[in-house]
Formats: C-alpha cells, structure tokens, sequence
C-alpha cells in the first residue's frame, strides 16, 4: 500500500495529532472516535475500526493512523477489500469462517445479506481470493462494503472546497486585511466578555474608552459604530467601523469623525450640535495639547451661512476638518484609542511606533493616578522595539502637517541624563519647570518595601517624560542587518522579555497574585537603565502585538506621609501558611478528650496525659500586596483567589509557632501593622464542624501556647467553636446580654441560692458552670473564651446535645433556662397543687389561682425576669360551653406561614415571531404539569392543548415533561413552553380567513394562506432558488424514505439552530466543518398539507427578530455590500437532521451527510419525524444574526408577583394574630366536654394574660411537613423599639367582648397574606412532654387542645427541631395527639381530654418514668375522686415558709406592681439562623449596655450600626419591657451563707475522667 499524501497533508495531520494527544505518540481510543470518526459513526463500527487500525489499550500510534486513513480513502478496491476480510479473517489471517461473518455482521448491521451463502457456497471457511471476487460482485452486501466499495464515497483525507471565509468576504468589503480581522475577533471577544450585560453595549463600551475619550464622546463614538442602532456593537459593526476609521481615505476617516457629533442622526451638525462638538474638541486639545490654538479655527465663518440655516453639512465638515489642527487632533485620538484598546494592529512599525508615543505624552501630562497600574518593560526589549520603529523619527499618523507642531516634537527628545542613584531609604520625586505639564513623578523605594533594601530604583533627577521614553544607550545589541539597498534593517522584536528583571530563585510557593516575580534588588535596579515602565493600555496592546513572557504590574499608591502618588515597585511580599488538614475524628482520636485533659490540667492541677501536639503549618502560597492595602483587602481577595467563603476564612500574623495574632481588625493596612516584607501569614479555614483549627489546637494545647489578655468591652467576648456549636454559642451569648440576669451572675448571687437537693435539677452545676463562664465573658479581658465547662455540663444532662451535630439553638435556650430555673429554685420542696377548670369562674380569678400554684412550686431569678402566662380557651360548637384554662409560658412560639409552594418561571415562545415571555407561576409542590399548562393559559392566552412543555439545555430540548408527571425545577436548562398547532384552536399567527389551494378553513393551521408574503426587517420579497444541494441520498440503496401521503403527523416540527464551526486542523474531510447548535429551538407547523416553502416562511417568521435591520441607505458609509446574504431569500437553508442535530435523519451515516436539504418550493413537506436544522448562511450569521436579541425575554408582571409573594415580608404582629385566632379542632380532633358529657366538635384559641419583663420571641421557622422537616424563609419584620403587644392581651374587663379589642389592631392585622392557614398545614407539630413540665409545675401547654396548633414553648419543647427524625415528629401538622380514655397523661379536670403532641418514643418513655417516679400532681384520667383526695395534701401559702422561698423571695406586691407596667418593649438581642435544614450557622446581635449593638459570631465579636443586622434571618428575638426596676428582682443576701463549691468542682473532675476513659 503506497502512501499518497502530500508534504501539507502530511503536516496538518501531524499538527492535528500533536494538537488532540499532545505529546504523546498515541491517540487515545475516545480521542480517535471523537476527533478522527466524529459523532456521525455509530460506537460499535467505531470500536471496529479502531482495532483494526492497531488501536490497543495504550493507543494508537500515528503511522498507523496514517496508514488507516488513506486506506480508507485513497486505497484502491482490492485493497479495500482485503482490509474488509481482514475485519472477518482468523487470527492467521489465511480464511474465514462463516460463523464468525455472520457474528460480525449480526453485531455491526444487525442483519446477515442472504447473499452471503455464495460466498460460502463449496464449505464453511473462504479465503480471501474467493472472498474478494464475491465483495466486488456484492458492493453493497452490508455495511462497510457500501461504504467503501460503491460508488460515491462521501469521505476524502483533505476537503479542497475553498469557498470564502467570513474573514475572506468581510476583507474584501472593509479597509482591513483578514489576518486583522482574525485578529479584531479575538480581541472583540475578549472585549465583549468583560461585558456585565453580555453585550457590546455603551455601559460596556464607555468603560472601554474611558477616561481617554471624554464622556461627553463617548456615546456619540458608540452611535457611530452602531450602524443599526440596535444598542450594541456586533463584530461586523467594530471591523467596519475601524476600517473607516482607521484604514480608510482621510475623507472617509473625517466621515465617521462627522457621525460621532451627528447625535440625530439626521446628516447635519445642529447650532446645539456644533456647540457640543466645539466644547468636547476643546476638552480634547486640553487633554492631549498644551499648546494654544487661536480661536479663529474654532468658529469658520461659515458656521452660520444663511443657506444652511446655521447647520453643518458633511461636505462642509470635511472641509474645515481638512485644515483645522482641532479637528484633527481629534481624529489622532481615535486613531490610538481604535490601536491602543480596541485592539486594531498598527498597518507599519513607523505606525505602531507613533500611536504608543501619543499615548505616552498623555499619560506623561496626566500623572500618575492612584489605583492605575504601570507595567515594566527590560530595557534590552524596549531599546530593540524603539529602533524597530523608528521610534524618534516625528511621522505624523494622519498626513496633515498641522497635526503636530513644533511643541509636540520635542517631547521624549531631550538631553539623556545620567542615572544617579539616590540616597538609601528616599522616594523619588521630581518636578519639571517646562511648557508641558508634567506629572509628579513617584515610585516607591525598596525602604518603602523592606527595610533591607540597599538603595533607590530611581534616578535623581529623572523627569517625567524619562519615565516614559527610555533613553538611547549606544552599548544596547540591536538585531540588525543590512538591506539590499546597504541601510540599515532592524528585525522584529520577539517577545517581551522581563526575565533580567527579576529573581533567578525560584518562589518557594505558587504566588497567588498577578504581580509576575519579585523584583531583583542585588544589583538595585534603574529606571532607564534597567526598565521602563508604560501605563496598562499600552502594555495590553504591546502584549496583544508581540506575546510576553512575564507581565510586571505595578500600582500606583498614595503616599501616607507625602500625600504624593507613586509607583510601588516593591509591595509586601508576603508568605501564606495553611494548616494540615487533620486525620479524621474516632473515639480514639476525640477533640473532647484533649481539650477536656487540657482544662483539667488548668483547672484542677492534676496529671493527666499529655495533649496533642500543636497543628502543623505548611507554606502553601505567596502573595505581593500593596502597602497601602488595608487586611480587608487581602481578606477579600485571598476568599475570591481560593474560592472560600469570606465568613469561613480567617489571617492570623504568625510571630512564631506557638504565638499567632488574629487580624481581625480588617480597616487596619500593612503599613500601619508595620508588617514587614516576607511576614508569614497562617490563613485559617474553618472545618466542616463549623469550629477554627487554631482555637481548637489552642484549647487543646494551651499550656505550649501563649494567650495575651487584651482589653476588651465588657461583654464583648466571643464564644469558640467546639464543633458545630454555633447553636450553643448563640443562645448563651443572647442570654448573657440579658442584663439584670448578668447582673445576679456577675454579683454572685446564684452562689447563695444554689439549689443542690432538687431530683429533677442538675445538683447547681449547670447554674455554677454558667455563673463562671458570664463572669469570664463580662470581665473584659479577653477577646474570646472556649465554653468547655458549660458545654460539657449540658452535654451530660442532656445526652441529645453531645457529639459534633448541629442543634437547635431554641431547643438549647429552653433547657438552659429550664437547668438554671431548677438549680436556682427556691422552692426546695414542693407542694402539690390542683389543676381546676374554669367553671364559670371570670378569668382574673382562674388566672390569680393558676398564677399563685405556679409560684408554690417555682420561684427563681428565671421565673421573675422569663415567665408569663397565657389564657387557653377551647368552645364546644354544640352547647357553647367554654373552658378556660392559663397555663405559664417562658418564651412564646409563633407560627410562620410554612411555603408549601415553589416559584416556577418559564419562557412562553409563540409561533407569530414576537419576543419570548417570561412568566412566574407559584405551584403547590405536588403540582403536576397539567395543572402547570392550565395555570400558564390563563396568562397566555393560550389554550393547554397549545402548549407544549419542554426542558431546553445546550440549544437543543432535552426532555418533554409528561403531562402526569410532578414539576420539578430543571436540574440543567431551563424550562420551555412552546406553542403548537392544535386543529380548530385559534394561535398566535394571523390566518388569512380564505380558502388557498382547496383546504378548509379550520382544518389544522393554515400556515400556506399566511400573510407572510412580506419579508419583515428588509428582507427582499422576490424569490431566488435555494440552490441546487440535492439528497445526497438519492438514488442510493439507503436514501430517504419517502412518507406514503396518509401518513399521520404530529403537526410541528422541531427545529434548531445551527452553524458550521471550521477546523483548520482536522483528519477527515467530515470533520473539517463541524455542526454546533445555539440560539433557542423552534416549534415549526407541519400538516399533510403543508409546503416546504410553508415551512421556510414559518421559520423566517419566528427568527426575523433576530436578523438586525438593514442600515438606512443614507447613513451607510462602510461594508454596506459586506453581507452577502442579501442576494438570499431567506439567510439560512432547512435540514433534516437527527434529534442531536449532527447527522442526517435520511440518509445512513456512511454519507457523512450532516443533512439533506429542505428544498423551498410548492412541493409537499414530507420531513417525517425527523428534526429540521437551520444552517445559518456564515456570513449572515456574523454580520446579521444578534445574538443580543436571542437573549431577550419580555418579562410579564407575573414574574415579579411570584417572586415577591416568595419572599415578601410578615409583620410580628400578624404572627401574634396567628397564634391568638380561633381555630376549629377537626374529626380527629374531637374534644370532651364536661357538659355533654361526650366528645364534641369545638374550636380554640390562645390569648397573652400576663407578660414577663423579659418577652422571647420564637420564630418557627422548622417544621415537620409532608414527612420532611422545612426552614421556612419567610421574612418577619420586628420593631427594635416601643414594641407593644397590648393588643394581643386578653381584656380584663369580664363584659367587654372578645372581638372589641381586636378592632385596635387595625387593619394591617387582618391581611391574610400575613396569616397561617388554621387546622392545617401552617400548624405546628406538638410537643407532649410532660403535663407539668417534668413535674415543675410549669404546665406544658402543648398537652391541652386549646394549644395544640398554635404553642407557647416550654424548656422541653421539641416542635421545632430540625435534628430530630421523621419518626418522632410524624404527626400531621395542626392536629394534636387525642390519647384513648385510660391515658396516665391526661387529666381528668372537668373529665376534659386534653391532648397533647407527639415526642419521640425514647423521650416519652423517659417522662412516663420521672413522672411517675415524682408523683406530683398526676393522676388517671378515669379517677377524677384521686384527684380530689390529693387536694388534702396541698399546702397553704403560709406553709410553704417552711420550705424557704418566701423569705428569699422578690416581694410579690413589688413584682406585681412591675407587671403592671406598659407592655412596651425594646429589643436587645436576635439570635440568627442562617443556611440550609439540620447545617447553615448561627450568628447572634445584642445591645451591650454601652447601647452600641454587636455581632457574636462564635468567637469573633465585632461592633456594628444597628441597620447592619441581619434581621432577615431572625430566628429568636429577646425584648425587654422598658421601665422596670430590675434592682427588685435581687435577692436579699445579708446574712446568707454563700454555698461551698469545691465538693462540685471534684465532682466534675470525676466525670470527666470517667469519659475520658472510656474514649
């Protein structure tokens, strides 16, 4: 086999080889399917193929691939048919059997030709000359023998079709070469893609432009380039708007000049236009000149000639423009800016060398200006670029001598000054008496940098126009070379080189910043010796010309002490360090251990074993920073670099191993830290547990690790992380900004009333523990404390709180208060009260009953200051019988209105060709898509058999959701409905009501009688042949399939948008020109009866918008003939295609047919099920289709609507108008009245009785709905002031209705949208705990059905948590829990059935046994005569002296006079939640008593204005009720023995070590 590949051939595909393996000599086997088969060849005969190139497992080498390919395209016939039996041959290659064809054949074409038995006429096996004569007489056996044995082979090595390029036609049409134009794209891009719109649009282009062309140009020069005016610049409009500009005559130069003044367009400069144009020409000669003009070639006389009527024409512009310097200097602007920075390349050296000097005597006059950056340029380049061209000659880029002048010609030639090196530790600074404005010159020293540093980098004396323009240095090596006519040639410079400018030694870590290398400083480098430095436009487009292989940004600073700007050439270097990731935590490897060893250590001064060994620190990373640069800076800019949220990352100063300095005062900068050059940095992850590596290894370490005490505020102290403790830290930093209960803690107080004796408290060590820990917090000496002591008491009490899972912070408030409640209970034996119904009686008497039996059996500190009372009524709906009950509560749970809806947005596309439009839906989350396309007809006034649904990804529809299915939100792409025709259904396309070709009217769509004869957006209505492109499937045995003429059809055709990418590089002419889908797929009508030319005009109809308009032929002075789609009817041709919209749906793959074309005539459309494919014409597509306009969807109102009813705000006081409605108990909810003597339906309700000075606020934003646990994000807005809930209180007067003083509310409190839906499943999941609070006397108010929706929290409240299982909290949500007659959990008051809600079978379980082993007020439901016999034991109030409350005790008159307050309260602490269900993060807001407001963030605490806070995410609100005199809530001390604490602190050890043992 002879190899008959040209030498190009041959290069490209070893350039293509090199290009998709690297490297490496072989090709991958996904490579070779990919990139030399493409995605036309099915896998199995692609598998095939590559095996018998020689493909292994480790590839398949070039040569082979070489040979493989011209065999399958160049070889001759015998040839190809020996490599045929090769596939079929035994491992000897001599026969083949016939079982092994027919296996291949089944495998590859699913089918054997019964032609075969000839081959295997005379026996089983063939060889190969009996198989060669029956091929060759079979052509078309099967596959492989079609495709490269008949005739017509549509696969060749090299794809010689030459036709124009984009780049080719759109040269030939403009000023501009095409490697320019392949160039501008490149730039046009990159350009575009900074865009914060997508698009080329003036925000975008005026920040381009900005500042060197003036603001009031810069629109006028957008307009100018867009010549649609369609508000962008597509790559047609920038090629051609450069090439006027830049590239054309001067009079067509001066001619864009002209549209950039013109603002309407109109062809004529206005009097109001004219003053615009002097005064922004005059802003130009300022900026760019400093030389004067005479105001005589400002206004010409004919200005204001009468036959003009004062205007300007376009001839009379070009005229003046032609000898006026003004005009011209303006023009020399655009030329730079047209270079500098939107990326045209200089036409000549003497050009390019031209354009950077303007650019440089600008920025020589203007200064430096603080936050630009200057690059550095090694002078060896610099010297080698200048002489290339010609960079002191004084060409003029436009040739008008009146241009430049003689003081524009001295500029950058002046005496070259030698380089003398300034003193060590000054900054250089120069200032220049001359004609021209100079700017002060600074640049930063080493001194400035480092105070190691041996001497300055400037030399004295150095001016402005120096630092710009090198000097000429007769030693510099210039590659030159002499030219057939003896001058002196200079070759091309290569690219920039700045490696003599910085270190040899290589970083001892990855630098994150852009700052290229460090600088050398041995021997100290020289402005104009060393390097030059240029502004960042000129660097950009120097680095776009020639490549660079070190870019050296540097900024400029203000000086602190001078006040002056300059360039920091050495900022701070600074050395990043990361911590090890530790191994993972096992029992045997327990954080809690080593910190608990630590503490005990500290503590207790015992030996226990040594703790682990500090965190290693490892150089991850470098950084260059400005000096300047304050801590939040680099913060910022590490979080962006590494991807790490800000929150989740920390900078500590590393001093030394064992002494690290938090920065977290982030105003600070490096220079007022005095960090020094190469300072190690540590920068701190935070772990997945929420806590910070260093503050663990500190505690644990603490011993080896020095803590300096600093100065704080009191109270301002944060609480370390111990491993998803955020939950903790929350609530105990909101309870200690609770004041008069920090008060008592802080004056020790709780030492004299330890209660150690009570069963159901914690022996005094939760109230001791936390007495300790608010004394550390308030002392104010330390910036943040490890709460160990009180984490680990409540994690032994309460087992649910152990471990490192993230907790409710609301279920720990109420067994903190509950723990504290009971160690600081005064009541040390308690009586046993009777709970009696209402029976009539008014509501202040039940209440005062109810009041004074909560106090008999709980009087503490907490009690005082958190408990209040609540009226609980349930109404039967048969008699009207009402029972009341008031119940204590601690803090008041209200329910959010939970959002069992999602927001669905979806795009609306209709077959008229207008613009798409986006609507939102709200759905229940069940919701169907029937119920989907029902909703959306109402808005679209589209019926639902109209619609059709679809998820569209990659500009192509991924899926059609069934109309039974559940919505889901579109994992990928976006959600579609597109609309179809329905037969006898009105759509969106304007029919012509006659009869065309003998269709009814009515039947289907009548898309032939359309009015869509006139082309819309200046399309030509006469119609040119489509071409001549037949099926390249016909006459073939596979080509198309004809459709019989009754074959049904869906009625619509999918179509989608396609374009030709070309491959320079590539190994098979298929894949030259490769298929790539965009834009958005269409929905094409399609009935027996309609034409292909029907179906083009229905795709021209739909995509027309997309089509720019034609430049009005008056305005046009530039590549107006450039499109050459305008001798087209339609810009595109229809192809049939497969779903994937790569290969044909007709014809077989072995045609590589990327699709048959749909011809556009009066013959029937038969396309079949196939998909169509709009191949847009190249040239059109890039100088016609917008893709700015594809983007752009109508937004409909309803958008808007859902989304703001998604996350639209509530009031607190329509939660309260929740929690205090009446709401009706349902079947199974059925309630027993004591005066029918049955269970009845009955209703319910909650009102506020008696409020505590300290009100808590608990949002529920957990719930347990449809068998999962939800956050709701609803936000609730809350006064921070004067918040009265007064209205809420129930009315004292026994007279007065229940709905008069409702009417107070006002109306805001009856919107609904602010309510929760009652009885469903807004409602809240109940909590049964105990019926007495675990014998407290605190009644449980979930237990009672007047609550069992809508609950005031006890301290064991578990309704709320989003930890617990779906198993323990399964109830429906708003009923509670009925127990059966004979349930030991409900009290037979009146023979009511109270209910209750559900807990966990672990947690029931674990009350049955304390209640009955305490046996303080329960009773059987069935023996309401036990109830009355234990009234015997109930002691009097003047009994319960003995028990010791009374006398250490608040007086009850002065309490009660408190109570009688205003309820007018103020906020003075939030606790926050934030993030996802069972994770996210808890972050706390408290008022010190400074009055200044803090947020506690674990251990970080930071003051901040009080409209910085988070309010969104409230979770838990504290109020204090303002003019109460907390000084009564003290206890009396005098004379008390204060209680001995050692015995506990020994108890405490001894636990501890016991659990250490056992991890």
């Amino acid at each position: 086999l002879s190899l008959p590949v040209t030498n190009v051939e041959l290069q490209r595909l070893k350039d293509a080889f090199r290009r998709t393996s690297g490297l490496s000599c072989y090709m991958s086997q996904q490579c070779f399917l990919r990139e030399v088969l493409g995605d036309v060849v099915p896998p199995r005969i692609a598998e095939v193929i590559y095996s018998s190139f020689g493909g292994t497992s480790k590839g398949l080498h070039f040569n082979n691939l070489i040979v493989g390919l011209v065999l399958l395209t160049r070889g001759r016939d015998e040839e190809k048919a020996k490599y045929i039996f090769s596939l079929f041959a035994s491992d000897l290659g001599n026969h083949a059997t016939r079982e092994d064809m027919e296996s291949m054949l089944q495998s590859v074409d699913g089918e054997i030709p019964l032609s075969l038995r000839k081959c295997f006429s005379e026996g089983e096996k063939v060889n190969y000359d009996k198989f060669k004569s029956w091929l060759l007489q079979n052509k078309d056996a099967f596959t492989f023998s079609r495709w490269l044995l008949s005739s017509g082979v549509c696969v060749t090595l090299t794809d010689d079709s030459d036709t124009p390029t984009f780049y080719q036609t759109l040269a030939g049409v403009t000023h501009l070469e095409e490697s320019d134009i392949i160039d501008l794209e490149k730039r046009y891009w990159l350009l575009k893609a900074q865009s914060r719109t997508g698009r080329f649009d003036l925000e975008t282009f005026v920040a381009l432009v900005s500042p060197t062309i003036h603001t009031s140009l810069s629109e006028g020069l957008f307009h100018a380039f867009d010549e649609n005016r369609d508000n962008h610049i597509d790559f047609k409009e920038i090629s051609c708007g450069l090439s006027a500009c830049c590239r054309g005559p001067l009079a067509e130069r001066q001619k864009f000049c002209f549209k950039v003044f013109d603002v309407d367009h109109d062809g004529l400069l206005s009097r109001k236009e004219i003053t615009e144009m002097v005064g922004a020409l005059l802003e130009v000669w300022k900026d760019n000149r400093i030389d004067l003009l005479p105001v005589s070639t400002i206004w010409p006389d004919w200005t204001y000639d009468g036959h003009t009527q004062g205007h300007l024409t376009l001839e009379d512009y070009q005229i003046w423009s032609v000898k006026s310097a003004f005009a011209n200097e303006f023009l020399n602007l655009l030329f730079q800016v047209c270079h500098i920075v939107l990326g045209l390349r200089p036409a000549s050296p003497e050009e390019e060398g031209q354009i950077i000097r303007g650019w440089l005597e600008r920025a020589s006059r203007h200064g430096l200006q603080p936050g630009d950056y200057w690059f550095l340029i090694a002078v060896p380049w610099w010297q080698q670029w200048r002489d290339y061209v010609k960079y002191d000659n004084k060409h003029i880029v436009v040739e008008q001598p009146l241009v430049f002048d003689t003081v524009r010609s001295g500029v950058g030639a002046g005496t070259q000054a030698r380089a003398e090196q300034g003193p060590e530790g000054e900054s250089m600074a120069s200032s220049h008496s001359s004609t021209e404005e100079k700017f002060i010159d600074n640049i930063s020293s080493a001194s400035e940098a480092s105070e190691t540093t041996s001497g300055s980098l400037l030399p004295r004396g150095s001016t402005a126009t120096d630092i710009c323009f090198a000097r000429q240095h007769d030693d510099t090596d210039n590659q030159c070379f002499l030219g057939a006519d003896g001058n002196m040639v200079v070759l091309r410079p290569g690219a920039i080189d700045n490696q003599p400018l910085v270190r040899s030694e290589p970083l001892k870590a990855p630098t994150l910043t852009m700052e290229g290398g460090l600088l050398r400083r041995s021997p100290s480098l020289i402005l104009g010796r060393d390097f030059e430095v240029v502004p960042e436009p000129v660097w950009r487009a120097l680095y776009h010309w020639y490549g660079a292989n070190l870019g050296l940004p540097r900024p400029v600073i203000r000086n602190t002490k001078t006040d002056c700007a300059e360039l920091e050439l050495l900022p701070r270097h600074l050395l990043f360090l990361r911590q090890q990731q530790p191994p993972p935590r096992t029992p045997q490897n327990n954080v809690w251990v080593n910190m608990g060893k630590r503490f005990l250590c500290m503590c207790f001064q015992r030996n226990v074993p040594s703790p682990s060994a500090p965190l290693k620190r490892v150089l991850v990373y470098t950084g260059c920073f400005s000096r300047v640069g304050t801590i939040k800076d680099i913060h910022e800019y590490l979080s962006q670099r590494l991807r790490i949220k800000e929150e989740d990352m920390r900078l500590w100063l590393y001093n030394s191993e064992n002494y690290l300095t938090l920065l977290d005062d982030e105003d600070h900068s490096l220079e007022g830290l005095k960090i020094p050059d190469e300072q190690y940095m540590v920068i701190e992850v935070r772990n997945k547990d929420m806590s910070w590596p260093e503050e663990m290894s500190f505690i644990a370490n603490s011993n080896r690790m020095n803590r300096h005490n600093v100065p704080t505020e009191k109270g301002a102290t944060g609480l370390s992380n111990l491993g998803n403790t955020c939950f903790m830290n929350s609530s105990i930093q909101c309870v200690s900004n609770t004041k008069p209960l920090t008060d008592y803690f802080t004056s020790g107080n709780h030492l004299y009333e330890l209660n150690r004796t009570n069963p159901i408290g914690m022996r005094g060590h939760m109230a001791k523990c936390y007495g300790d820990l608010v004394q550390e917090l308030w002392s104010g000496t330390q910036k943040n404390l490890a709460p160990l002591k009180l984490r680990w008491t409540i994690a032994k009490y309460a087992p649910r709180f152990n471990g490192f899972q993230q907790q409710d912070s609301q279920e720990l408030l109420a067994f903190l208060l509950d723990g504290l409640h009971e160690d600081l209970n005064r009541v040390h034996e308690k009586p046993y009260v009777e709970l009696k119904d209402s029976d009539g009686r008014p509501d202040w008497e039940v209440a005062s009953e109810a009041w004074e039996n909560h106090l008999r059996r709980n009087r503490s500190i907490v009690v005082d200051l958190f408990h209040g009372q609540l009226r609980s009524q349930v109404k039967c709906k048969t008699c009207g019988h009402v029972s009341a009950r008031f119940d204590p509560f601690n803090f008041l749970s209200l329910p959010l209105p939970m959002d069992n809806s999602m927001h669905v947005e979806i795009i609306v596309t209709k077959l008229d060709g207008s613009c798409p439009v986006r609507y939102g839906l709200r759905l229940n989350a069940d919701e169907k898509y029937t119920g989907l396309k029902r909703l959306l007809s109402e808005l679209c006034c589209l019926n639902p058999e109209q619609i059709l649904l679809a998820e569209v990804h990659a500009s192509n529809i991924k899926n059609f959701p069934l109309d039974n299915q559940k919505v889901r939100r579109a994992v990928s792409g976006f959600l579609c409905a597109f609309e179809i025709p329905v037969p006898s259904a009105p759509t969106s396309v304007v029919s012509t009501p006659t009869q065309t070709d003998g269709i009814p009217i009515g039947s289907s769509v009548h898309y032939n009688s359309l009015n869509l004869g006139l082309i819309p957006k200046g399309m030509p209505s006469t119609v040119v042949p489509c071409g001549t492109e037949g099926s390249l499937a016909n006459g073939l045995p596979d080509g198309p399939v004809v459709l019989p003429s009754d074959s049904p059809f869906t009625g619509y055709i999918i179509t989608i948008h396609r374009k030709m990418m070309r491959a320079e590089l590539y190994f098979l002419s298929s894949q030259k020109n490769r298929p790539s889908l965009f834009g958005m797929p269409l929905i094409v009508p399609c009935t027996v009866h309609t034409r292909t030319r029907d179906l083009y005009d229905s795709v021209w109809t739909q995509v027309s918008r997309l089509a720019s308009p034609l430049p009005p032929q008056e305005a046009s002075n530039h590549a107006q003939d450039c499109d050459d789609s305008m001798g087209y009817q339609y810009p595109f041709t229809l192809r049939v295609v497969q779903k994937d919209g790569n290969s044909c749906a007709w014809c077989p793959w072995y045609r590589f047919c990327r699709g048959c074309t749909v011809e556009c005539n009066d013959e029937r459309a038969a396309v079949g099920n196939a998909f169509m494919a709009v191949d847009w014409d190249p040239t059109a597509l890039h100088l016609r289709y917008q893709t700015s306009q594809e983007r752009i969807v109508e937004e409909h109102p309803s958008v808007e609507q859902s989304r703001r009813a998604q996350a639209e705000p509530i009031s607190l006081d329509s939660c309260l108008q929740a929690f205090t409605s009446e709401e009706e108990l349902g079947e199974d909810e059925l309630y027993y009245c004591s005066k029918c003597k049955t269970h009845r339906l009955a209703t319910k309700k909650l009102d506020l009785w008696r409020l505590p000075p300290i009100l808590i606020i608990h949002l529920k934003r957990f719930q347990f709905m449809n068998g999962r646990w939800i956050k709701s994000q609803k936000i609730v807005r809350f006064p921070m002031e004067t918040f009265d809930p007064s209205a809420f209180l129930t009315p004292r007067n026994a007279d007065q209705s229940q709905e008069s003083w409702r009417d107070k509310l006002g109306e805001g409190l009856h919107d609904t949208e602010g309510g929760v839906k009652k009885s469903g499943g807004g409602d809240t999941v109940c909590n049964p705990a105990l019926t007495l609070n675990n014998g407290k006397g605190l009644y449980n108010i979930l237990t009672d059905p007047l609550c069992s929706g809508r609950m005031a929290s006890t301290p064991l409240s578990k309704d709320v948590c989003p930890n617990c299982s779906p198993e323990s909290e399964g109830r429906r949500q708003g009923r509670g829990l009925v127990f059966p007659t004979g349930s030991r959990y409900q009290l037979s008051l009146s023979k009511e059935s109270l209910d209750s809600g559900r807990e966990s079978p672990m947690e029931l379980e674990a009350s049955r046994t304390r209640m009955g082993s305490m046996g303080e007020g329960l009773s059987d439901s069935t023996s309401g005569e036990d109830m009355a016999r234990e009234c015997d034991n109930t002691k009097s109030v003047s009994e319960l002296n003995s028990n010791g409350y009374t006398e250490n005790s608040m007086d009850l008159e002065a309490s009660q006079g408190q109570r009688d307050l205003d309820p007018m309260y103020n906020l003075y602490a939030i606790s926050c939640h934030s993030g996802i269900l069972g994770g996210g993060h808890y972050v706390t807001y408290a008022k010190n008593p400074n009055e200044k407001w803090y947020c506690y963030n674990d251990s970080s605490c930071k003051e901040l204005q009080s409209e910085e806070i988070d309010a969104d995410s409230a979770y838990i609100l504290f109020y204090e009720q303002q003019e109460v005199d907390y000084s009564l809530f003290m206890p009396k001390t005098d004379g008390k023995k204060m209680a001995d604490t050692t015995c506990m602190d020994e108890d405490f050890e001894s636990d501890y070590k016991k659990y250490c043992v056992l991890q």
